[in-house]
């Protein structure tokens, strides 16, 4: 696949294909007449009064005027000193991200870079060539200048990177794929680290996870509602229709999809005595629909900013270059934020319904954790409090790294987003839920099979079969840790969605 990269439409899942599938990618004729274009303003500008980022220092340093024999270095030193980040790499799929990202800043001809400078980027990527970037270091505010940086080193020929396999000196990396390291000039060291593209990035594989996740807690909360003998009365569509959410009515619909001719559902459909099921199964559709309706919101706020220009200063069409806050990380750091605290919840309901599962008290005549010999054999019983450390561990992390704020570069940049580390904690929070998820696939599929003679839903059998592919059924009690793995590895897979679809079966 090749993902062409005129600047404006840039999508969600072209960020995707690159970063995670590795697609190629190519800038358009038209891109590199644009940036052409801003690229003659700022040469014209600095031979004139000084400009920032063309001819001064940055941050608090702007009032300094720099010769212009020394200019080049200007921009070499910006990259190399804000070079500063530390801890473990990031993952390569968010560099990946951001590299192509900042591309599509320069792509659009608002930067002032040569075109050459989006194109080493762009070959950067199509090497297959991660640059090395530490995780600490941004504060979302002007943008992610660490990370960024340290990307941008690669380009000098600096730092490291990973490739062919292994983590080594960029400038080796560089050679054995034909590139050549280059030199930064006017404008140049700014365009290339001032930007949101760490965070956007991180956010565009958030809402690709999400979709998957939150329609895989449909699938999963519709096994638990078998596995327990609950109704599927509350899903019905007169009822949600008088609570009119998108995400609710998606939800709900999903349920009933999954659940439709239930043998076992309908096992109990008279002479039940329980009244009503507990929250954690019939508040599913309201709680998973807000979630839903949260990375509605998430989504059109991040194409937003793929339809934006993020840099500082901008060059505009009229040939003026003008300083500006486009680079401050607040409309992306909120909506992380947002939807750690909903993909948390997700999480969190789902560990409730996996309790009542285990319980015997409130399983309605399933053996104690679901054992095979209660006593000898304690079933699932860890599995749930794996799945119950990560949901609490969600709760600390669904706290707001934006509300939070420290001053910098001498009280000049005096009020930063803090959205990098909303984006970091965000994508725990959605590795957190798979995992959960996991267990409560695993959780729900054994009180399924210990329903028979009872027989499923076609649907919710088949995620059994699928689940069954990969782990045993029932038994004694066996080394569970890989087996929650392989299922955790099954739902960052399609997998699940495409075993519905054998059955003409598509969810929303």
């Amino acid at each position: 696949m090749t993902v062409q990269l005129d600047g404006p439409g840039v999508t969600i899942a072209d960020v995707v294909t690159v970063a995670r599938q590795g697609a190629h990618v190519e800038l358009t004729a038209a891109a590199v007449e644009r940036m052409a274009v801003a690229r003659a303003v700022v040469e014209r500008l600095a031979e004139g009064e000084p400009r920032y980022g063309i001819s001064t220092g940055f941050g608090a340093l702007a009032t300094v005027s720099i010769p212009v024999e020394r200019r080049h270095a200007l921009q070499a030193a910006l990259v190399r000193s804000h070079a500063a980040g530390m801890g473990e790499p990031v993952e390569d799929e968010v560099v990946r991200a951001m590299v192509l990202l900042r591309a599509r800043t320069l792509a659009l001809g608002a930067s002032g870079a040569r075109p050459l400078v989006a194109q080493a980027m762009v070959d950067l990527l199509n090497a297959k060539i991660s640059p090395v970037v530490p995780e600490h270091g941004s504060l979302g505010a002007s943008g992610d200048l660490a990370p960024l940086a340290h990307a941008a080193l690669a380009l000098l020929g600096e730092g490291e990177v990973h490739h062919d396999g292994r983590r080594r000196p960029a400038a080796d990396a560089l050679r054995d794929a034909g590139l050549a390291p280059m030199t930064l000039v006017e404008k140049e060291g700014l365009s290339v680290t001032n930007g949101t593209d760490g965070i956007l990035g991180m956010l565009c594989l958030a809402v690709d996870d999400a979709e998957r996740l939150l329609t895989q807690a449909d699938m999963t909360a519709a096994m638990t509602v078998e596995g327990l003998l609950a109704t599927a009365a509350p899903f019905a569509s007169d009822l949600q229709a008088l609570r009119p959410h998108p995400g609710q009515a998606s939800s709900a619909a999903n349920l009933r999809a999954m659940l439709a001719g239930s043998p076992i559902v309908a096992s109990h459909a008279t002479d039940d005595p329980r009244v009503q099921d507990a929250y954690s199964i019939r508040c599913t559709p309201s709680v998973h629909g807000a979630a839903r309706d949260t990375l509605d919101h998430i989504r059109r706020v991040v194409e937003v900013e793929l339809a934006s220009a993020i840099d500082n200063p901008m060059v505009l069409p009229d040939g003026r270059v003008e300083s500006c806050g486009n680079f401050h990380g607040a409309p992306l750091g909120f909506v992380a934020d947002f939807l750690a605290i909903a993909m948390a919840e997700i999480g969190a309901i789902a560990e409730r319904r996996m309790d009542r599962l285990l319980d015997k008290a409130r399983n309605h005549g399933l053996p104690p954790f679901l054992a095979h010999e209660v006593g000898v054999d304690s079933g699932l019983m860890i599995g749930h409090y794996t799945a119950a450390a990560m949901a609490a561990e969600n709760k600390r992390l669904a706290v707001p790294a934006t509300v939070d704020s420290l001053p910098t570069s001498g009280m000049q940049e005096d009020h930063v987003s803090m959205a990098w580390g909303g984006a970091r904690k965000l994508r725990t929070v959605i590795d957190n839920v798979r995992r959960i998820l996991a267990v409560e696939y695993v959780v729900a599929a054994r009180a399924i099979d210990l329903r028979q003679p009872l027989e499923p839903a076609a649907a919710t059998g088949a995620l059994v079969a699928l689940l069954r592919s990969e782990v045993g059924g029932p038994g004694p009690d066996r080394y569970l840790s890989p087996e929650l793995a392989a299922i955790e590895h099954l739902l960052a897979t399609d997998a699940p969605a495409g075993a519905l679809a054998r059955l003409g079966l598509t969810l929303a």
